[in-house]
């Protein structure tokens, strides 16, 4: 008998997600953000979502965070339906998967320390660590991420704004998630920041073995990271597959569109064939 396939541990079947919107008359009509996406993520993977401001991108990554419902569809984290579970199932669910935001300066609340800030995702976990055990955690995800165990006392206006989106990652990565969900999370970067934000990404994927849905308007940036990349146009996935079989051979126009609005893809393709620099040797942001 053949062993069971593990399942991915990101599944996207079938999704859609419809709101009413106003027009200028004051009538209202429905709008099609999300249109029947399925999508694949296996264990260890980086899957690049790609597409202009708009298209449904971030809306997608809404709902495979259980942040917002689909109209119709299924969301399935290794194997279980997220909307098929009960709120106590679903809270307990969401160790596994986390997400890191596109603004640094935004998604880290200026009042409370860096290590508040990371530990925070640990109210879902029944068996979190507490006190001084918390406090060492926080230390060794702050220094896996390129930052210092001491930096855990500081407070986020203190750190630039690569230092924050490590920061971000190290809180993303507390509760040891299947699944990171980074939407568009080096966007509001310096491009050489982006460079190293990219390459810790790498980094950890490699040693944790995360699978990461990452979200980006910039094909390049999704060459330099992702394995597989699906390239999303008015809400639909309108080509999928390898990242050099899509890019080097696109087969839709809007995909070539993007590719010829992206003059430096073929350097930024040489950089991601490099080896990834460990955070512990680079400099943070």
């Amino acid at each position: 008998m053949s062993e069971a396939r593990t399942p991915p541990v990101l599944d996207v079947r079938h999704l859609s997600r419809d709101y009413r919107v106003r027009g200028a008359n004051g009538a209202s009509r429905a709008f099609r953000a999300v249109d029947d996406v399925s999508l694949r993520l296996e264990r260890g993977s980086i899957l690049g979502l790609v597409g202009e401001s708009g298209c449904g991108k971030s809306t997608l990554a809404r709902i495979a965070m259980a942040l917002d419902r689909p109209t119709s569809g299924e969301v399935l984290i290794e194997g279980e339906d997220l909307f098929a579970l009960s709120p106590r199932a679903l809270a307990a669910k969401r160790r596994d998967f986390q997400m890191v935001f596109q603004d640094p300066y935004g998604s880290l609340d200026p009042r409370h320390t860096v290590e508040r800030i990371v530990a925070e995702p640990l109210h879902v976990v029944p068996d979190a660590p507490k006190g001084r055990d918390r406090t060492d955690l926080v230390a060794r995800l702050l220094e896996s991420v390129g930052l210092r165990a001491a930096d855990g006392a500081r407070y986020p206006h203190e750190f630039s704004g690569g230092q924050r989106q490590r920061i971000a990652i190290a809180r993303a990565l507390v509760t040891q998630p299947r699944l990171v969900v980074a939407d568009e999370a080096v966007s509001a970067l310096d491009l050489s920041v982006q460079a190293q934000i990219l390459r810790l990404i790498l980094d950890l994927r490699d040693r944790h073995g995360l699978s990461v849905l990452f979200i980006s308007h910039n094909i390049g940036v999704v060459d330099e990271i992702a394995d597989r990349v699906a390239v999303m146009s008015a809400g639909r996935v309108v080509e999928e597959g390898s990242v050099r079989d899509v890019l080097d051979r696109p087969q839709h126009d809007y995909t070539r569109r993007l590719l010829a609005a992206e003059p430096t893809l073929h350097t930024i393709g040489r950089r991601r064939r490099s080896p990834p620099v460990s955070p512990a040797s680079a400099q943070a942001p």
